[in-house]
C-alpha cells in the first residue's frame, strides 16, 4: 500500500515523503502543523482514505521528522518557503493537482497554495486554521485560551529519549478537548514514533513556531477558487472555533463542519467516522 518513506530534494532541501494507494487515484496531499511531522497523520486514518479510492501523500516539512533540519532557534526559511516546497513536491511526484488537506500551520500553507498555485489545488480541506494564517492578529477573532500556556512543561534534555517523550505528551495535553479523557496512551505511542524518526526534535519543536508568516492574506481569501471544506474543533483553545467559522465565511462557497469533543488536534480517532466520509465526499469527482 505504501511506497515507503523516501527523500526528495526540492528547493535546496531534502523532504521525507511517503505515498499510499494507487497512482491512478485522485491525490490527497496532507500538510501537518507546526511541531508535527508526517506521523501526525495516523496510518490507519490514511488507509481509510486509500480504501475510499484516494492516493494519499504525507510528508515531513522543513525541521520535521527526517527532512532537512536547521539549528534550533535559527530557522532558515519562512512560511512562503513551505508553500513553495508543497508545490515543488507535487512536481517531483508527477502530480498535476491534489486535494490539499492542511492542519493548523498546514492550513495556512494550504490557503496560500490555493491562492498562489491555484492550478495545483483540486480542492481544499482546512482544519484547525485561522483566516490569513497564524502570526497575524485580528481583533474580531476570539483570543486563545489564557490557560493554554499557563503551565508549560519544562524543556527537556533533548538527548534523553524518555524525557522528550514525556515532554511531548504533556505539551499536547492542553490542546486536547476538555470534555473527553485525554488519550495519554495513544499520545505516548505517537510521541515515541516522533522521537524515533526525527533528525532533530529540538528543531522540530522550536523552529516552525519562529518563522516569518509574511504579509497577511486574509483579504485575499475571497479569491480562493477551490471548493473548500473547513473542519474545526468545537473546543479548540488555540484558535477558538470562531476562527474556523470566519475562515469558512471568507472563502466563497466553503462548507463549515464543527467537530464536537475536539480541541486543537489532528483529527482524533473518535471523529474519523465524520471526517473520512466528509473528505471522500468533498474530493469525489474533482
Amino acid at each position: 500500500m505504501s511506497t515507503g518513506e523516501r527523500i526528495i530534494k526540492v528547493n535546496g532541501v531534502e523532504l521525507c515523503v511517503e505515498v499510499f494507494g494507487d497512482p491512478e487515484d485522485s491525490a490527497v496531499l496532507l500538510i501537518h502543523g507546526a511541531g508535527h511531522s508526517l506521523s501526525a497523520w495516523d496510518e490507519e486514518f490514511v488507509k481509510r482514505l486509500v480504501a475510499g479510492g484516494r492516493r494519499v501523500i504525507r510528508y515531513d516539512g522543513r525541521d520535521a521528522g527526517r527532512s532537512t533540519a536547521y539549528p534550533a532557534g535559527s530557522p532558515g526559511y519562512g512560511l512562503r518557503d513551505l508553500v513553495a516546497d508543497a508545490a515543488a513536491l507535487l512536481d517531483a511526484l508527477g502530480v498535476t493537482s491534489a486535494h490539499v488537506v492542511g492542519m493548523s500551520q498546514g492550513a495556512a500553507v494550504a490557503q496560500l497554495l490555493a491562492l498562489d498555485h491555484a492550478d495545483r489545488v483540486a480542492s481544499l480541506i482546512l482544519a484547525s486554521g485561522t483566516p490569513g494564517g497564524p502570526g497575524h492578529h485580528y481583533p474580531d477573532l476570539p483570543e486563545m485560551s489564557r490557560e493554554l500556556f499557563a503551565d508549560e512543561p519544562v524543556e527537556p534534555d533533548w538527548s534523553d529519549r524518555a524525557a522528550v517523550i514525556d515532554y511531548l505528551v504533556e505539551a499536547e495535553r492542553p490542546f486536547a478537548a476538555r470534555s473527553r479523557p485525554f488519550d495519554e496512551e495513544g499520545m505516548r505511542a505517537a510521541a515515541e514514533r516522533v522521537v524515533d524518526r526525527t533528525v532533530d526534535v529540538a528543531a522540530q519543536l522550536t523552529n516552525p513556531f519562529m518563522i516569518d508568516a509574511g504579509e497577511p492574506w486574509r483579504g485575499r481569501l475571497g479569491q480562493v477558487g477551490a471548493q473548500t471544506l473547513v473542519f474545526h474543533g468545537a473546543e479548540d483553545p488555540f484558535f477558538p472555533v470562531g476562527h474556523g467559522r470566519a475562515l469558512a465565511a471568507e472563502i466563497p462557497g466553503a462548507r463549515f463542519v464543527p467537530l464536537e469533543g475536539t480541541g486543537h488536534e489532528v483529527f482524533p480517532r473518535h471523529q474519523w467516522d465524520v471526517v473520512v466520509p466528509a473528505i471522500l465526499d468533498h474530493t469525489a469527482g474533482r
